[in-house]
């Protein structure tokens, strides 16, 4: 079956979001996720996940496999620890970008260590942990699996998009770390009031405002949870009505589909 060629946006307004609540976690899902099963809504171009996930002081997610999967974090607040079969542990933090190349498979954990690593804390006032996980597909599955950080809070602080994870061409000399997925690449914005950003053109966007609020062209105001997936457009500006934050993937392949 060919791709779609007809420009289409379609909002996805983040209170309509299917969400996981536990004693720890507060998840909202942009696609179907663990138990909220939707066959109309498990992905969009490669991206599979999208899940913007609170967690508490001192809790998180205990060791657990990935397989054959590209999976980026960018933490909005707090820190998070983070633990794998390749010996990588370290802080995850706002300005820091992170992948994970699960491949032939890989275990890890994470956990918002928050008052463990601040001895004299009161646990009730530290700080929950706020991240957006991401899931890609690799072009191929059965890769070795790697690991990948680097801080880039300096270039956010221009306002513009930054090229934070690519498996582009064009990106290699532009990107903060490398996915396997030549098809796709993640840009965020930490938009300052007022600032204006453009969209890139690509056969599929998926534009997630993590925070803030903006207004796109075309389309009108956005609010912190809101989504906005694109097919055949792009070039639209989004206009900062105060700080925000956006992270916008660029694809240029959809699942089960040869690359646009």
């Amino acid at each position: 079956m060919s791709a779609p060629t007809t420009p289409h946006v379609d909002v996805h307004r983040g209170g309509d979001r299917l969400g996981t609540r536990t004693s720890w976690l507060n998840s909202r899902h942009s696609f179907a996720f663990g138990e909220h099963y939707d066959p109309d809504n498990t992905h969009h171009g490669l991206l599979l996940v999208n899940n913007d996930d609170v967690v508490f002081p001192g809790q998180g997610f205990d060791t657990h496999p990935h397989r054959d999967m590209e999976i980026v974090t960018w933490v909005l607040e707090g820190s998070l620890v983070h633990q794998d079969s390749l010996g990588h542990a370290g802080v995850i933090y706002p300005g820091l970008a992170q992948r994970m190349s699960a491949g032939t498979g890989i275990l890890h954990s994470e956990r918002n260590d928050s008052y463990r690593l601040q001895p004299d804390a009161d646990p009730a006032t530290t700080t929950p942990v706020h991240f957006v996980q991401m899931w890609v597909m690799p072009d191929e599955p059965g890769r070795t699996p790697g690991y990948q950080q680097l801080e880039i809070d300096e270039q956010l602080a221009g306002g513009g998009l930054v090229t934070v994870a690519s498996g582009r061409p064009e990106h290699r000399d532009e990107t903060a770390i490398t996915i396997n997925s030549r098809h796709s690449a993640l840009h965020v914005a930490r938009m300052h009031p007022n600032g204006t950003v453009r969209l890139p053109e690509a056969p599929y966007l998926h534009v997630f405002l993590a925070r803030g609020e903006v207004d796109m062209e075309g389309v009108g105001p956005l609010y912190g949870g809101d989504a906005v997936r694109l097919t055949h457009s792009g070039g639209q500006r989004l206009v900062a009505n105060g700080p925000a934050e956006v992270l916008v993937w660029e694809m240029h392949a959809r699942l089960g589909a040869p690359a646009a």
